[in-house]
């Protein structure tokens, strides 16, 4: 049986479309076939590239070996939910910006292509969330999230009012812009923006944080990951909320909407090039400086310099 790639791609960058025709090219040489939504490949104009398929739209990662990802964190978001239930591991190329979902950099593109050849990466399980939104006593909407799920204001004038419940019990009600439900991968996401905490990816909860909140006690907060967290938007407040998944998949919120939020029992998978430790990663992805740091004198540490580039 031949192998197979399934490759996601931003197709909106003139640049990253022809690294994309380039790499398909490398894995049908080698090969392996490529599979694409219908929509990139037409947008790639490479309907009649040999080596290049179609994805079958109920099941796009059917029969993949890999999601191999050209972008940013959003379109590694994207290729996510497009795999998603499929078990294929995601391996991500960072042509955005910060990029912490993203395995490699663009600079080291042919190698990364060597190693996907060679088969030649660890698969690690990240934490997900799943949601659900009520209103009325009905379920209006369910969705899933690697990142974060939020529930913001509609309108940039009205403030929302909305009681946080964790664990079937009411905690606070906040005056705010919104709430993220995040999982530690997304505590470097839209949560950290926002004021949480960084959470190490092996930890296993979720974080809560508030956004603009007008409260005495709107911190951050970090509960178990089997906790059961809901948001209640207050009955009779002018506010309306829109929930959104990954910054993606918007659901209007009714009045006095409920999104109750838990771990997902289906995980993302994510190729690692490397074995470095996510303080490693840090450092380099918000640019730390690391300065005069010595470590314990043996040989297990890499100088300073190294952490920095």
């Amino acid at each position: 049986m031949r192998r197979r790639i399934l490759l996601i791609t931003n197709t909106g960058r003139a640049g990253l479309r022809r690294h994309t025709r380039a790499i398909a090219g490398l894995f049908a040489t080698a090969g392996i076939d490529v599979a694409m939504p219908a929509d990139d490949i037409q947008a790639l104009r490479a309907q009649h590239t040999p080596g290049i398929v179609a994805t079958d739209p109920a099941r796009p990662a059917a029969g993949a070996e890999l999601v191999c990802v050209l972008g940013g964190d959003g379109t590694i978001l994207r290729a996510a939910d497009i795999a998603r239930g499929s078990g294929v591991p995601l391996l991500g190329v960072n042509f955005g910006h910060v990029g912490f979902l993203a395995q490699a950099e663009k600079e080291a593109l042919a190698d990364t292509v060597g190693r996907i050849l060679d088969a030649d990466y660890e698969v690690e399980e990240r934490m997900t969330l799943d949601v659900i939104a009520r209103a009325a006593g009905q379920q209006i909407a369910s969705s899933w999230a690697l990142n974060e799920v939020t529930v913001e204001k509609a309108a940039r004038e009205r403030m929302l009012e909305m009681i946080l419940e964790i664990d079937g019990r009411p905690l606070s009600t906040w005056g705010c812009d919104g709430v993220i439900v995040a999982t530690p991968t997304g505590s470097t996401a839209y949560a950290f923006s926002a004021g949480g905490p960084v959470v190490w990816p092996d930890v296993e909860a979720l974080l809560l944080v508030p956004i603009s909140a007008h409260a005495l006690f709107a911190r951050p907060l970090v509960v178990g990951p089997d906790s059961q967290v809901a948001v209640e938007l207050v009955p009779g407040t002018e506010g309306r909320g829109v929930m959104w998944c990954d910054g993606a998949r918007p659901v209007d919120l009714p009045e006095a909407a409920r999104v109750e939020v838990r771990r997902s029992d289906i995980p993302v998978r994510l190729a690692r090039l490397s074995a470095a430790p996510f303080t490693d990663r840090l450092v380099r992805k918000f640019d730390l400086s690391v300065q005069g740091w010595r470590g314990r004198e043996s040989d297990d540490h890499p100088p300073c310099d190294d952490l920095a580039d």
